[in-house]
């Protein structure tokens, strides 16, 4: 047997020690390691942790050394869990966050009871916020638009479980879209063109989905004025955001005539901007 714990047939356990001990770059380098150990063996992951002295399978040296390279394992997987989906992603769309899922439990908050018909999606990626949207409200149907092609190929993949309740277009925000629509999503990019980001998200992700000018804020200034058209009466519109940009964003909203909330994520940092309509 050989003594790399993570070549073939060394066993599981003192495999993710060894692969947890290289990914130090990391804010989860033994959940990293578990995620591409099971992959390799094509099980769960909690399948997986209840026997780690079986051997590992002759994969898993080359996702730990992809992983080394700060590869997003998401990538390396093909798939990343979001809210109650398995979503298949690769490069050119957008890994989904767990940041994201606060415009989730917000929009379910906030139609308790009154779930919208229609959605719509701006930037849509691989179909992150539709389609869990669309997986709470079973009788809502939703349009999804970004501008990459390759992203839009993810979306399609993931919402082939929906059927015709999802369609995706590729465009340029709101161009050509007239709506009216319940409920408006937007996970637009807020960062500032020039920041640094860890490499796994520079060097691998795309940037049109990262930067929005000087101070990440060109894609807001954008989508602000044509949000009233689009919405139908008594509908929200949900913006994802940089969490110091709760003010700049808000004040957008509020010069169009919205009513604002903040929504924090499980940090208690500002996330999320609903938007509402004054009924009088």
């Amino acid at each position: 047997m050989s003594a790399d714990p993570l070549a073939s047939g060394a066993r599981c356990a003192a495999a993710l020690n060894a692969a947890a001990a290289r990914f130090g770059f990391s804010a989860t380098p033994r959940l990293d390691a578990e995620l591409l150990l099971a992959h390799a063996l094509g099980i769960e992951r909690s399948t997986l942790l209840l026997d780690l002295d079986r051997p590992v399978p002759p994969a898993f040296a080359d996702l730990a050394a992809r992983r080394e390279r700060q590869e997003p394992v998401a990538y390396i997987t093909g798939t990343r869990g979001f809210w109650t989906l398995d979503l298949t992603v690769g490069p050119g769309a957008l890994v989904p966050r767990a940041d994201s899922e606060t415009l989730i439990a917000a929009a379910v908050a906030h139609f308790a009871g009154r779930p919208p018909a229609t959605l719509l999606d701006l930037g849509a990626g691989p179909g992150t916020l539709l389609l869990a949207l669309l997986d709470e409200w079973r009788d809502a149907r939703g349009l999804g638009v970004d501008r990459s092609a390759e992203a839009l190929a993810w979306a399609r993949i993931n919402a082939t479980a929906f059927g015709r309740r999802a369609a995706f277009v590729q465009g340029d925000w709101t161009t050509a879209i007239t709506g009216p629509f319940d409920c408006i999503v937007a996970n637009p990019p807020y960062i500032a063109t020039g920041e640094d980001l860890p490499p796994e998200v520079a060097a691998f992700e795309p940037a049109e989905a990262l930067f929005a000018g000087p101070d990440g804020l060109d894609d807001y200034r954008r989508l602000a004025p044509e949000l009233r058209r689009l919405l139908a009466p008594g509908g929200a519109v949900l913006l994802e955001i940089g969490w110091t940009q709760a003010q700049a964003v808000g004040d957008l909203l509020r010069d169009r005539g919205f009513v604002v909330t903040e929504h924090c994520d499980l940090g208690g940092r500002p996330r999320v901007l609903s938007g509402v309509l004054p009924t009088t």
